[in-house]
């Protein structure tokens, strides 16, 4: 057993949450500290945290800290959000919070902090498998933007990123002062132009039947609606998992519109500084239900401290889940090949190609399961710089996918990703050459290796037919044999398969060799 702590520097407020990790028992909250303090108003606003909002979150913290000392606690993770990683001066907050606390605050990509949302709302809603059989858009609401990812068939289809962040929302609201226009109409009318354009490229095709929300004001309508008096979201409970029809929802949300910020604290029961905020996301909400004609609505009441405190257990082993989480991200890759014209069968072929290679000498390149996925990402994605130019396509694909958000990622292996693609494609660069990005030497070393694989592999796969069964490889003798069963003809492979191992070579000193199963 194990006593874990998960800190959120949010937006608008940072929250704790100390936790009981178990094999017997799985993941049990034991206490949630939360402590408004709005970040975000400064980042959005002015690009950095003032020094009083940073004393003040660094008091906080250390209030925090000895909270966790009276636990115990064995381990524990601070994460910082988009009002961490978008203001100016992150480097110095997160440095002066280290000097003045002891915590280390790492700050988490917008693709990182909303698959920890996923992995909370997956690991923690006994009914998520259930409802993205069909349909689904999980609404993830935060303080600088809103993340939708679809499911659909119990897969992740695609995820994109709004933004409708309820601070950002409420700051642009604040700037224009409305006269003979209702603060209601203004903020539908900034909702309105975003969702548009996300209907338009995302949903043509998409029958969207439920909605899953994360937000941690919108519970307290759901709780409302659902019957039960006022929520209170400090008090534990078997389940915090609500749901009504979106017409329910959206018939009270057209009833708050009459109130005033202190009606409608009463009315819901909640502080009058959570009212300004609550509506932003109430409004955002309503009209991804319109836009998307769903029919439920469902609060898992989960926040990012759960993702933080799962993440943390199925990486140690302590848990287990069904859900395969990898293949999300696989999924909304292959999606992001799809809308760039990439061929499905060549990244099926040249993925498995070079996962086969990676597979088959790994005592050689030493890399982990996170390698094996940036490869199979990489994989997938090669072929995307095509859609812009077919005589350059690896600084088009570099730019494609910098310029796309991949899901559960970081920034930095993202554009390890990018790198990886983009070099897969000249004959006669040297691995000194592969990168100009200011990668530090693990990275650095991990993108030259991938990048070796990924040009072997795609000396394997010249043609978009499926010619191969099955690779294989393996090392003998300081040569990777590698074998594939097939019956078609492979003298174009055979023929020109030497043009892309020369950078193999020089990284692991093995000479690939190509054979066909006898």
């Amino acid at each position: 057993m194990k006593i874990f702590s998960a800190i959120d520097v949010g937006s608008y407020e940072i929250g704790m949450k100390i936790f009981e990790l178990s094999r017997k028992n799985g993941v049990r909250e034991l206490d949630y500290i939360r402590h408004r303090i709005e970040l975000g108003t400064d980042s959005y606003n002015t690009g950095k945290i003032s020094y009083e909002r940073m004393d003040e979150l660094c008091s906080v913290l250390k209030g925090f800290k000895e909270i966790m000392d009276s636990y115990r606690v064995d381990s524990f993770r601070a994460y910082g959000t988009s009002a961490i990683r978008e203001t100016d001066n992150t480097k110095v907050i997160l440095d002066q919070i280290k000097l003045r606390t002891g915590i280390t605050v790492l700050p988490l990509s917008n693709s990182e902090q909303r698959f920890l949302d996923i992995k909370s709302v997956a690991l923690k809603s006994r009914d998520f498998h259930s409802i993205i059989e069909s349909g689904t858009a999980l609404i993830d609401i935060g303080g600088g933007s809103t993340q939708v990812s679809i499911f659909d068939s119990s897969k992740l289809i695609t995820t994109v990123n709004l933004m409708l962040g309820k601070l950002r929302l409420r700051r642009s609201l604040s700037e224009l002062e409305p006269a003979s226009y209702s603060y209601e109409e203004l903020l539908s009318e900034l909702i309105d132009n975003e969702v548009h354009s996300f209907k338009k490229l995302y949903l043509k095709k998409l029958s969207i039947k439920n909605i899953i929300v994360i937000d941690d004001h919108l519970p307290y309508i759901l709780h409302k609606l659902s019957g039960n008096g006022i929520y209170d979201a400090s008090v534990q409970r078997d389940s915090d998992e609500r749901s009504v029809t979106a017409e329910q929802f959206v018939k009270f949300i057209d009833r708050l519109r009459q109130m005033s910020g202190e009606q409608i604290s009463r009315e819901i029961g909640i502080p009058m500084e959570s009212a300004s905020l609550l509506i932003p996301s109430a409004y955002i909400v309503k009209h991804l239900i319109k836009a998307m004609e769903a029919v439920s609505i469902f609060v898992p009441g989960v926040a990012l401290s759960d993702g933080i405190a799962y993440d943390y257990a199925e990486k140690n082993r302590i848990i287990r889940s069904d859900h395969d989480f990898s293949r999300d991200i696989i999924s909304s890759v292959e999606n992001i090949s799809t809308r760039y014209r990439g061929g499905q069968n060549m990244g099926d072929i040249l993925s498995k190609s070079a996962l086969a290679v990676f597979d088959g000498m790994k005592k050689y390149h030493g890399l982990d399961s996170r390698g094996r996925l940036i490869l199979e990402i990489a994989s997938r994605l090669r072929d995307v710089g095509r859609f812009v130019s077919l005589s350059t396509p690896g600084p088009s694909a570099y730019s494609i996918i910098m310029g796309t958000e991949i899901i559960g990622l970081s920034h930095v292996e993202r554009e390890m990703v990018a790198v990886i693609v983009s070099s897969s494609y000249p004959k006669d660069i040297s691995y000194e050459d592969v990168m100009e990005s200011g990668f530090d030497e693990k990275n650095y070393l991990t993108v030259v290796k991938l990048t070796a694989i990924l040009r072997l592999a795609s000396g394997m796969v010249r043609s978009y037919k499926r010619k191969f069964n099955g690779v294989k490889a393996v090392v003998k003798d300081k040569e990777l044999i590698i074998t594939v069963d097939t019956d078609n003809n492979i003298a174009l492979e055979r023929g020109l398969f030497f043009e892309k191992t020369g950078l193999f070579e020089e990284v692991f000193g093995l000479k690939p060799v190509l054979r066909k199963k006898l």
